[in-house]
């Protein structure tokens, strides 16, 4: 079986999500703006590197979505996302921090590890380039607010980053955070995955692939207040028994009644 970095990251964050999502096939409608505002944005940033007009790369891709029901931030509309992005793109070529040759192999990268027992593990990188001439990977990120950078070292212990050093071999990391705000700004966060990082997240991938094929999906409930983890899930309904919330925020892949059989073996 082949897992992904998405999928080990939902066990971590709660098994039972992860049977809702990747086994019983429930999956959360796109409705949030920023979600999609965020695909179409990587799409201009492929046109960029690929020397298109990364301006009318975004304009196409949001525009599709001009008419859509999406729910918007506080203070967002269509309009305002767009000249954000479009100012963002702007100071992106102006900073001219980072070079990527052949962006057509080196962007969107899909890159695949053998794992014990028959299984793969792939992982789609958004580019590999040079930040500041320092080989990277580099993880894009838009955002409507700006990303923590104190204590210094924090951005080595973003869990998809040493996701992406253990699956490239490659130390040097970097998130490049486009953040949404009132005057746009561009975050250049880097990091360095050591290597026993990198043992460390391949043993842990092991372990939850034993866990998930022994079938164990225990739930882990998040409400600790104020940290309401639960409350900003989509599956919650699931979890209450409350037919009003999953209709509002999930829908079911099709055929996946085909393993309801989970439940009698998880009961």
């Amino acid at each position: 079986m082949t897992y992904s970095y998405s999928q080990i990251s939902h066990y971590f964050g709660c098994p039972r999500r992860y049977r809702y999502r990747y086994l019983d096939g429930w999956r959360e409608k796109e409705t949030r703006a920023s979600m999609v505002f965020g695909r179409c944005f990587e799409k201009a940033l492929a046109a960029f590197f690929h020397r298109e007009d990364p301006g009318a790369a975004l304009f196409k891709e949001w525009g599709a979505y001009r008419e859509a029901q999406l729910e918007y931030s506080k203070g967002d509309d269509w309009e305002r996302m767009l000249r954000q992005g479009i100012h963002l793109l702007e100071q992106f070529a102006k900073d001219d921090r980072i070079q990527i040759t052949q962006p057509q192999q080196n962007t969107q990268k899909k890159i695949l590890r053998a794992l014990p027992n028959g299984n793969d593990f792939v992982a789609y990188i958004d580019a590999i380039g040079l930040l500041d001439g320092t080989r990277c990977v580099l993880e894009w990120k838009t955002t409507g607010a700006r990303y923590p950078e104190e204590p210094q070292g924090l951005t080595s212990l973003d869990l998809q980053l040493t996701c992406y050093s253990w699956i490239t071999g490659i130390p040097d990391v970097a998130i490049i955070a486009f953040v949404r705000k009132r005057v746009p700004e561009i975050q250049y966060l880097k990091a360095t995955i050591t290597e026993e990082q990198r043992r460390e997240f391949g043993l842990s991938v092991e372990r939850t692939i034993s866990q998930i094929e022994n079938l164990q999906f225990p739930p882990r409930p998040g409400i600790r207040f104020p940290q309401n983890h639960c409350v900003s899930c989509g599956h919650l309904g699931l979890c209450l028994g409350n037919q009003e919330l999953v209709a509002a925020n999930l829908v079911r892949r099709p055929g996946a009644s085909d393993l309801d059989w989970i439940d009698d073996l998880d009961q």
